[in-house]
C-alpha cells in the first residue's frame, strides 16, 4: 500500500504519514518502545517494597502520591539477562487499559517518531511465548525498536 504525500509549496514531496510518538529505552543493549500515549510519566529509581508471592517478574510496588504502584522487572519479564541498576536506571509509567504500572529500564533514550512501517515480528522471531510481547519493530534508518505489547506484558486480555 503506497504512502499518501502531497508537495509543499517548495516542491518537495511530503509525506502525509505523521507516524506514532513511541518513548524509547534500553535494555541491555537493545532499544525497546511504547506509545507515548501510554506513558504516564518517568521516574528515577525509588526503593521499591517486595511482596511476598507475587510473580517471579513483579520487583515490586511503590508508593506514588499516595497511590500502590506495581513494578514490573521488564528485563525478567522477557527473559533477558539481569544487569546491576546505574544511575541511568528508571522507572517508566505506563497506563495498561486502566491499570497504572511502573516498568523498569536501564535508561530512556528519546521520544522518536516512527512511520507506518512496522515489521511484523513474525519475520523477525518464530519462538510463539516471545512474540506475544512484541507488537512490531520498528525501522528508523536502520535503527531498530522494539515495540511492545503492554496488554501481554502486564498480563490483561486485549
Amino acid at each position: 500500500m503506497a504512502s499518501e504525500s502531497m508537495v509543499n509549496d517548495l516542491g518537495e514531496e511530503v509525506s502525509l504519514d505523521s507516524g506514532m510518538q513511541v518513548v524509547a529505552f534500553k535494555l541491555r543493549d537493545e532499544e525497546y518502545g511504547v506509545n507515548i500515549f501510554q506513558v504516564q510519566e518517568i521516574r528515577n529509581l525509588v526503593d521499591i517494597t517486595r511482596v511476598p508471592f507475587a510473580a517471579n517478574y513483579i520487583k515490586g510496588v511503590i508508593n506514588l502520591r499516595g497511590s500502590v504502584l506495581p513494578v514490573i522487572d521488564l528485563k525478567k519479564r522477557l527473559g533477558l539477562e539481569q544487569t546491576p541498576y546505574t544511575e541511568n536506571t528508571r522507572i517508566v509509567t505506563v497506563m495498561v487499559g486502566d491499570l497504572p504500572v511502573g516498568m523498569l529500564v536501564d535508561a530512556v533514550t528519546e521520544v522518536l517518531t516512527i512511520r507506518s512501517k512496522l515489521v511484523d515480528t513474525k519475520k523477525a522471531i518464530n519462538e510463539k511465548d516471545i512474540t506475544k510481547f512484541l507488537s512490531g519493530i520498528g525501522n528508523l534508518d536502520g535503527r531498530l525498536v522494539i515495540m511492545l505489547n503492554l496488554e501481554e506484558i502486564v498480563g490483561i486480555p486485549g
